[in-house]
């Protein structure tokens, strides 16, 4: 059966709905309700939200979101939020989409990413912006492969230029390395502070993460992990300092892959923290 896009859900407008509920967002879960469904169905739509393949939503608070991705054609839909409040708001949405939608009243931090079926799936939030960077770390950290085929994140616009920048610039630091490492980045949406209620401090951005089919190089998560946290961790000190405590002659290390040990972390490249790991993985075999 061919799920089309609706027109309309038949649900009341969302601010009607946050009304009726007397429902407001808690700054201590970093919310920020995106209540424009024109909007929200653009994010459906970057997401390529469609019949067939398992979604996941985080954070759907009053389900602004929840509703375009059921509206674009998703069919199978788990939302994950930990917010008690606005159970009501979604079982109103469960109702209309019978076995569509799935709702898990749970701390996205602590949701088994790795052990989840069916997979893979594709991952679409406004994500809280208190755990936003936490939750990215934590899915392009897992074990190969990746259980997820792609992810469509909001975060605010300061931490998608982080994801999608070059070595070199100001914002490249170690969630640059691991997102281009790992996936195909773009930021395909800015919204302005006013999309949302209530508005934030600073503008947003939805960043589209897909994981690449094949990976360049290979080093073990667990490597990368601990020479990137190591290098941006003392971003100040040169590598030979930084990265001391990876090898006992992390000089020779670092030279043997063409890389200067007197530069600074913001210089390299995915690639030259890639080198860097699968040498130390090949000497520690040794």
């Amino acid at each position: 059966m061919q799920h089309k896009a609706r027109e309309h859900d038949g649900l009341p407008p969302l601010r009607e709905v946050i009304d009726a509920f007397d429902l407001r967002a808690k700054k201590s879960l970093g919310q920020n309700f995106l209540l424009d469904l024109n909007v929200t169905r653009k994010i459906a739509r970057l997401a390529n939200a469609r019949a067939g393949v398992p979604f996941v939503e985080i954070g759907p608070g009053p389900g602004g979101l929840t509703r375009a991705l059921l509206m674009e054609g998703v069919t199978q839909l788990l939302v994950i939020e930990r917010d008690k409040r606005v159970l009501p708001i979604l079982t109103q949405i469960q109702d209309l989409y019978t076995n569509q939608l799935s709702i898990l009243m749970e701390d996205a931090t602590s949701f088994d990413w790795q052990g989840y079926a069916p997979r893979p799936y594709e991952i679409v939030a406004n994500l809280p912006y208190n755990i936003g960077t936490q939750l990215l770390t934590t899915w392009l950290e897992m074990a190969a492969p990746l259980p997820f085929s792609a992810l469509t994140l909001m975060f605010q616009e300061e931490v998608a230029m982080r994801i999608v920048a070059p070595e070199g610039s100001k914002t490249y630091g170690r969630l640059s390395v691991l997102a281009n490492w790992l996936c195909d980045t773009e930021i395909v949406y800015r919204l302005p502070r006013d999309a949302f209620t209530p508005p934030p401090k600073i503008s947003s951005a939805v960043v589209r993460l897909c994981p690449k089919p094949t990976l360049e190089f290979a080093p073990c998560p667990q490597t990368m992990r601990g020479v990137t946290a190591a290098a941006f961790g003392q971003r100040r000190k040169m590598l030979r300092a930084s990265l001391k405590g990876m090898h006992p002659d992390i000089i020779n290390i670092l030279e043997t892959v063409d890389i200067d040990p007197t530069a600074r972390a913001e210089t390299l490249s995915w690639r030259d923290y890639c080198r860097i790991a699968l040498l130390l993985e090949e000497r520690k075999k040794l």
